[in-house]
């Protein structure tokens, strides 16, 4: 799953980012309007965390003018404005919002429920040959036998079940399991696919398709 966290304090979108990187989500961030906006254009997300007043504008204005567009990307609202009407306004345009302050165990529980809530997400259980992938449970099992995988690993083996006998390119696993930082030359992914086909055992299952990435089959 992966989000990008609009905010322009700078220890707050850090503390964000790291909470929800371990919470297994790939996080891509922006200061302003213009770059969230920048990193839109550029990238698909299943959740957007903005701060609700940015440099450049009003984060609620923003999505009111993207929605009129046809953007459907869930949106959870940060804001010390806690009024009726600033929380019917971001339900209003297919948000959540959440005042100011917060827990981090609750951000990080709404912007999980937000992206199982979006159009792009893969189907919430996954089943190829005999391997079962719970995305509500977060839980892999291969014939019943419950894994213990990293948050990386899911997703990896989430975007390979969703194409199950279809080959994933690396740059696709790349960008559905890192954020932007991540170099899709480095060997990040292929030291990780060593460990998931070690943890899934045999009889093997990923293939690698040679000038393009990595399929599973049933």
């Amino acid at each position: 799953m992966r989000v990008l966290v609009a905010e322009d304090d700078d220890n707050v979108r850090t503390a964000l980012g790291a909470a929800l990187r371990g919470a297994g989500f790939a996080v891509d961030v922006a200061s302003d309007l213009p770059a969230a906006d920048e990193a839109l254009f550029l990238n698909s997300y299943d959740c957007v965390v903005f701060d609700r007043m940015l440099p450049a504008g009003d984060a609620l204005h923003y999505v009111h003018g993207r929605r009129n567009d046809g953007w459907l990307v869930p949106v959870l609202f940060l804001t010390g404005r806690d009024s009726l009407a600033d929380r019917v306004d971001g339900l209003r345009l297919g948000g959540d919002y959440l005042p100011k302050p917060f827990a981090m165990a609750e951000l990080v529980a709404r912007v999980r429920s937000l992206c199982r809530r979006g159009a792009t997400r893969p189907p919430a259980a996954l089943r190829c040959a005999d391997v079962e992938l719970d995305g509500g449970m977060r839980e892999v099992r291969r014939a019943g036998v419950l894994l213990t995988l990293t948050p990386k690993e899911f997703l990896v083996l989430e975007r390979l079940m969703t194409s199950c006998g279809t080959p994933v390119s690396r740059q696709e696993l790349i960008k559905y399991a890192w954020d932007r930082a991540a170099d899709p030359e480095s060997n990040v992914l292929d030291v990780l696919m060593a460990q998931l086909r070690r943890k899934l055992r045999d009889p093997p299952l990923i293939q690698t398709v040679r000038g393009t990435g990595y399929l599973i089959t049933a």
